[in-house]
This record gives C-alpha cells, structure tokens and sequence, in this order.
C-alpha cells in the first residue's frame, strides 16, 4: 500500500469522525426532577401534600400566632444586663448565657435561663435577691434586659438543599463589637428566624410542601404556611430559641414557582461550568470564573450556557452542544441531559427544553461538528506531514 492509499484512508476517517454525534447521556428511571430535563412525552410525579411526620404524633399542636407573638426566648451566648438599685459594681453588670443555657451572677449561683422570656428569668432573679436579704422588696429595683440576642443552633430537616443543624442569627465579630459598645434597651435579631433558618440550609427545595412547614419547640408544635412568600402577603414568621426543630416535607414533585428568589430560598446558586472550545482551549481563555459562575436561583441552562461563552462565536463552531449534570434532590440520583445550543436559541418550544439550575449543577459544552472535523484534519496532517516529508525526500 502507497503513501497515496494510506493518505486517502486516513482523510476519509477524519471525515467520518468529523461527522460522529455525542451519543445521548442514558439515565436510570425515576432520575429526572424537572420536565424539562426530559425530550419524551412522560408523565412527571404529581403533587401532594404528606402526612404529618410521625415525630410529632405525641406533641401538643398550637397554632402558628402562638409562637408568632410569643415573647423572644432567651438563648446560649446572649447578653444580658442586669440592674440592681443601689448597687453598681457588686450585681450589676452583664453576663452571658452560658452553652448550658444558665447564667451564673455573684451569691446567686446559676440560673436556667434559656429556652424562658426575659421577663421570667427577671422575676427568679429579683426573688433570690429578696430571699437572699440581698435587696429590699421594691418595685423597680431589680432589671434585667437583653442587650445582645447571639445566633442559636437549630435542626432543620426534610426538603432543603443543606439539611441538618445549621446557627440562625450568627452575627460577625465587628457586629457584635457595636452592639455590645452601644447597647439599647433590648435587641433584635432577625437571622433568629423561620426563614432565615430555612436560608441558611440552602432554602427550601422545588419539591417542597411550603404550605405544611413543621415548628417543634418542646412538646408543642405548629404548622406554617411559607407561600406568602412567593405569592405575597405577610407569612407567620417567628423567632427561634436553641434547640427548634424545623420539618420541611415534600410534596414530591418539581414546582417551577419555588424556583427564584425569596424569603425561603437561597438567593443564589453556584454552577460548575466547563468550555474547553476549539478556538479557546482552557477556561480561563473562556473567561469563566467565580462570577461567571454564580447565578441568581431560576436562572436556567441557556443563560448558563451564554456565561460559559458556548453561544455564539463563527458560524463553523454555532452548532454546539452541550450537557448538563444535575441531581435529583428526591431520589438522590444523577441525571446529564444533553441539548443542542442552537436548538435552544432558535426553537420556539425552548422553555420545555431548557431546564432550571440547582445548587451543585455542571454545564459542559462541546465543539460542532465542523470544528471536529478540523481537529481530526489536524490529526492526521500532523501524523502524515512527516511521514510525507520523509518520503519525498528518499524519491
């Protein structure tokens, strides 16, 4: 066989791969949460609110106002200012609560003070001082007030992105500084709250039953309904005390209306995203970086494609396609679906083809056919070239 024959062999499997499509990414039944993420015509899982959690089978239900307008609970690492008439070094002062929960003041020893209003922790101290013969029964002489509400560790379960034990109301160092240096007459903090907890786990999922939010506290529970927040109006939000126990159940089934900012969800997500393209091999030459990278929550998969810098370019390199990997919060399993970029662009059916990024999602893009068929091309003359030189020259 000539060099001529090889040559020719060689250029007409460089045209044959050039013309090769990515094979569809096949995924396990049951794998695919949106349905947008599926090409077929299948039926996705219905919605239904669950049951309650059997947890609570043996708990008292309250309704949610009963911990909406219950008075703030006091909690480990808050400060609390006490003041004794008559009295300025010996009492008076600030203490903070210790992990235990209890507050130890000089010839009083210690006193639970969390998981109990203000209010009460004030009245057992001003009795002990009475009993003690350490102050006279008089109205007024005893204060003491929260000047400082430190974060406190809740549970939150069920359908988040981050379920587990997670600080609502953490403050920063320089935060607490200015508070402790300026106090007032009592503190708020608002990252003490249902929501700003369900935040902190990441927010609720797509999946979730927002209308059936559980809140243990104690032997007592509530159901909170948390829709106010996509449909508007005022939701029950209230604070919460160290040891809170918060159950997101699943309605099981993807609801594009959870999908965006809010009071419940995270505003954000994070996408992994790769474009190692023909005319720009590595991503920093795609300019993709952490900005590049992070979405605002409902952002979908073409908008992260044009971040990535798939869409666009020469019309040789216009036909790409592209992947994304995502996962079933539900079932736990992996999913890749595979889309063409121009058929996304140009279709006028694209919102049923272009799925919603999740937290954790990856986006891969991959050159045209065209450009592959260059690249094999390269190949082979890279191959051949000196193979051709070579031989001319022994002629």
């Amino acid at each position: 066989m000539n060099s001529r024959t090889t040559l020719s062999m060689l250029l007409c499997t460089a045209l044959l791969g050039g013309c090769a499509t990515m094979p569809t990414p096949a995924n396990l039944p049951g794998a695919r949460f949106q349905r947008e993420q599926q090409l077929e015509n299948q039926p996705l899982a219905t919605c239904a609110v669950p049951g309650a959690p059997g947890v609570i089978a043996h708990l008292v239900h309250v309704d949610a106002n009963v911990f909406s307008g219950s008075p703030d609970l006091v909690g480990p690492g808050d400060r609390l200012k006490l003041a004794v008439a008559g009295d300025a070094e010996t009492l008076t002062g600030s203490y903070v609560v210790a992990a235990n929960g209890r507050l130890t003041i000089p010839f009083l020893g210690e006193i639970v003070a969390a998981g109990r209003p203000v209010s009460a922790v004030e009245r057992e101290v001003r009795q002990r001082l009475i009993a003690g013969a350490l102050v006279r029964d008089v109205a007024g002489g005893v204060k003491l007030a929260q000047v400082e509400a430190a974060g406190v560790q809740v549970s939150v379960e069920g359908a988040v992105f981050e379920p587990g034990l997670v600080r609502a109301g953490e403050r920063a160092a320089d935060a607490r500084a200015t508070t402790v240096d300026h106090p007032a007459g009592g503190d708020f903090n608002s990252g003490r709250s249902l929501s700003a907890a369900l935040r902190a786990a990441g927010g609720i999922r797509p999946d979730a039953a927002a209308q059936a939010v559980y809140l243990v506290r104690g032997d007592s529970y509530a159901v909170i309904d948390v829709t106010p927040a996509f449909t508007g109006g005022v939701p029950a939000d209230p604070q919460l005390a160290a040891g809170d126990r918060i159950i997101v159940p699943s309605a099981g089934c993807f609801q594009a209306d959870y999908v965006r900012p809010s009071s419940v969800t995270a505003p954000g997500v994070r996408v992994y995203l790769s474009n190692l393209s023909r005319p720009a091999s590595s991503n920093s030459a795609s300019a993709i970086n952490r900005d590049s990278t992070s979405f605002p929550y409902g952002t979908r998969m073409l908008q992260g494609l044009v971040s990535a810098n798939c869409v666009g370019g020469s019309a040789m390199n216009a036909g790409r396609k592209a992947v994304l990997i995502s996962r079933n919060p539900v079932t736990g399993r992996s999913v890749v679906i595979a889309r063409s970029v121009e058929g996304l662009v140009r279709s006028s059916d694209r919102d049923d083809l272009n799925p919603m990024l999740m937290p954790g999602d990856a986006i891969a893009c991959y050159d045209s056919d065209a450009m592959t068929f260059v690249d094999a091309v390269g190949v082979v003359g890279n191959l051949l070239g000196p193979a051709v030189l070579v031989n001319g020259l022994k002629k």
